[in-house]
């Protein structure tokens, strides 16, 4: 395809994107599959390959860009590049032909409650300086190679922060040419930029494990609220930073461990939603919206998504009925998902087409809806199955009162009721800053007399000293 034919499917593909994700009626249903290890199968790769080498990851999903007709696309949705997380020698993870075989997806080892990566008695000091605590604390455990502070610092020690460092430059300096190749060879819209997980999620995930978090909800459900409170800001900054700049394609969510049956009744509105919620709705003051990536079932808590702002997010529907979330949540938020994976995987092209009717039949009829599997697409997707569910959805879903052939000249970013905020609701005073590991006005005590330009000196110390925020949280929240 040539760079002129790609650019103009991409403005077409972009507007009806955003159409469908402002919940109104496009030309047709857009196609944005959250594929994985799928990209490997189709290209002819391993997981290994695609894991353990992000430019085959990357080539990967432009060759899937390229072969189907599919509107958007996450740049790399093997999200976690094993270069980097071996590089610094993270223990919980099960690397596809390292510690999996080959064609396996990398997996997720939760430790158990004993060795858990952070300790029941451990709260005040995350609270106190959550940054601080990630680096004292958490990463020397998670890392095979990296030393607790009261152990003397080693050569393996010193190498593994630089290579993870290092390392994760060179992979986020990379998404830019990728997202790039995609507009401008293959004409398809990334379909997410910056991520955002609930601070509840993070306790449960990667520091005191789920069965630690759940024994805490017992005994100290004050102590676990708190460092959900602590959690936030930091949260929030990384979404924000890693955020769309032209506000057009959302925060991507994912949702783990705050649902019931997963949570006991009540902990979702004590803990999950009161530390979560501020944070999306802060998101969309900026104008930003945010994919509610809801893995498993939240049904229970619908009532909960719909007192959001309208159209501040696009929920995506896994197990839940999706007709039952259009009855709740369709008058005032898109919709994406509600193909069953099962099918994708097991079933025939037939059984997919009738699935992809049922959906579009339920909920699409108005607009509002975007054609997607109900969770992430791995290598057991079979290929003539996710062709039938694009075939199916460009013959079966066009609107023929939609808004055909609107470009990008009038499709503008969601409209930011305040894009200037700077104190956030949830701020504690005497904290430190969101972004910031070591203040301006601790490292001036350490300075002599500055005959120079003492600004100069102190803005490009914040800049610097950002990125050390920047490399834990990220290690944290995307690793």
């Amino acid at each position: 395809m040539g760079t002129n034919a790609a650019q103009l499917l991409y403005r077409e593909r972009l507007a009806r994107y955003v159409t469908a994700m402002r919940n109104e009626k496009p030309d047709m249903i857009p196609i944005r599959p959250f594929v994985a290890e799928f990209t490997a199968r189709f290209a002819g790769y391993t997981c290994q390959e695609v894991t353990h080498d992000y430019a085959k990851a990357f080539l990967a999903v432009r060759r899937c860009a390229a072969e189907f007709d599919w509107d958007a696309v996450v740049a790399n949705m093997v999200y976690v590049w094993t270069g980097l997380t071996e590089a610094i020698g993270l223990r919980y993870y099960g690397v596809p032909g390292i510690t999996v075989p080959a064609d396996t997806g990398f997996q997720y080892r939760e430790p158990d409650e004993v060795n858990a990566f952070m300790k029941a008695d451990e709260y005040d000091q995350l609270i106190e300086d959550p940054t601080a605590f990630l680096y004292t604390v958490w990463l020397p455990r998670v890392s095979a190679d990296i030393s607790s502070p009261e152990k003397p610092a080693t050569y393996r020690n010193n190498l593994a922060l630089v290579k993870g460092g290092m390392a994760m430059l060179n992979y986020f300096n990379a998404f830019g040419p990728q997202c790039e190749l995609l507009k401008n060879e293959c004409g398809t819209v990334p379909a997410i930029a910056g991520i955002l997980k609930a601070p509840f999620d993070i306790l449960a995930d990667k520091l005191r494990g789920y069965m630690g978090l759940t024994m805490d909800m017992m005994t100290q459900p004050e102590k676990v609220l708190k460092a959900c409170e602590a959690l936030m800001p930091h949260l929030y900054h990384v979404a924000l930073g890693t955020s769309d700049p032209e506000r057009l394609v959302p925060v991507g969510f994912w949702m783990h461990r705050g649902c019931v049956p997963f949570v006991a009744e009540g902990w979702f509105e004590s803990h999950y939603w009161p530390t979560l919620r501020p944070i999306v709705e802060q998101l969309w003051k900026n104008g930003h919206q945010t994919l509610f990536y809801a893995e498993g079932d939240w049904s229970r808590h619908l009532h909960a998504f719909s007192d959001l702002p309208e159209g501040s997010i696009v929920y995506h529907v896994d197990k839940g009925d999706i007709a039952q979330v259009h009855r709740a949540l369709g008058h005032k938020f898109c919709l994406s998902g509600g193909i069953r994976n099962d099918i994708l995987a097991f079933g025939t092209p037939d059984d997919v087409r009738a699935c992809c009717k049922k959906v579009i039949d339920a909920v699409a009829g108005d607009g509002g809806y975007i054609m997607d599997a109900s969770a992430i697409m791995q290598n057991d997707t079979r290929v003539e199955n996710l062709r039938a569910l694009t075939d199916f959805t460009r013959e079966y879903g066009i609107y023929s009162s939609g808004a055909s052939g609107r470009l990008p000249g009038t499709v503008r970013p969601f409209s930011a009721e305040n894009p200037d905020v700077s104190m956030l609701p949830w701020e504690q005073q005497g904290k430190k800053k969101p972004g910031q590991c070591v203040s301006w006005e601790d490292k001036r005590r350490e300075l002599p007399t500055i005959q120079g330009d003492e600004g100069l000196v102190r803005r490009v110390w914040e800049e610097v000293d950002a990125l050390g925020h920047t490399f834990i949280w990220q290690f944290l929240v995307s690793f």
